[in-house]
């Protein structure tokens, strides 16, 4: 199984952890394989925020594996959901500072130059189409604009309290003794917004 317990470089986080505790983070940056974060549990998009948001995203490695194996395949991209989130998480980083790499092989029963080519040409027109899709939903706005006013609370009262670092555990604890019965917390929409994804993905226009 992929990757070993206890692994120095498990997922973007522990290897940021590692980098950081050897004083290397300012030298080097993560490349950040689908293949891998397939196995370690995670989403290829949750990876590539998570190496974005510590401005560690250096390159990406281009590849997807079996969810149902525990090893890695290397297979050419193919899935257009997963390309275009992980897109999506490159624009909003605003690039990255290396490229792409197709680490990626053929499958058993490919054995032609001709296979070789197609193997290609599906993963760059998989991370063409991912890059164009991710482009359509920023513009379109409406998974933004949810996410905006899902988390607002967050901009005033006592959730900026505690972004900023004002809030204490005392003050946390003053709060939630007087907040009483909770507000609704709102709908999380996950079916609305699953529905725009699709009408994104398959719109031709």
């Amino acid at each position: 199984k992929e990757p070993m317990k206890h692994q120095y470089d498990f997922d973007a986080a522990t290897s940021i952890g590692f980098l950081r505790a050897y004083g290397l983070d300012k030298d080097f940056k993560l490349n950040i394989e689908a293949n891998h974060a397939t196995l370690a549990g995670h989403s290829f998009s949750h990876e590539l925020r998570v190496a974005a948001q510590n401005g560690m995203l250096g390159s990406i490695d281009a590849n997807q594996g079996d969810l149902l194996l525990g090893w890695d395949t290397d297979e050419f991209p193919f899935d257009v959901y997963e390309t275009t989130f992980a897109m999506l998480e490159v624009l909003k980083a605003g690039g990255l500072t290396g490229g792409f790499n197709f680490d990626a092989k053929n499958r058993r029963p490919s054995n032609t130059y001709e296979d070789m080519f197609h193997g290609f040409m599906l993963g760059m027109d998989s991370f063409a189409l991912g890059l164009i899709k991710a482009a359509a939903i920023i513009e379109d706005g409406r998974l933004d604009e949810f996410v905006k006013n899902r988390y607002s609370s967050w901009y005033s009262g006592i959730g900026a309290d505690i972004i900023s670092g004002k809030a204490t555990l005392e003050s946390l604890a003053d709060y939630a003794q007087k907040l009483g019965k909770p507000s609704d917390p709102g709908s999380g929409r996950q079916e609305y917004l699953q529905r725009i994804i699709n009408e994104i993905l398959f719109n031709k226009a």
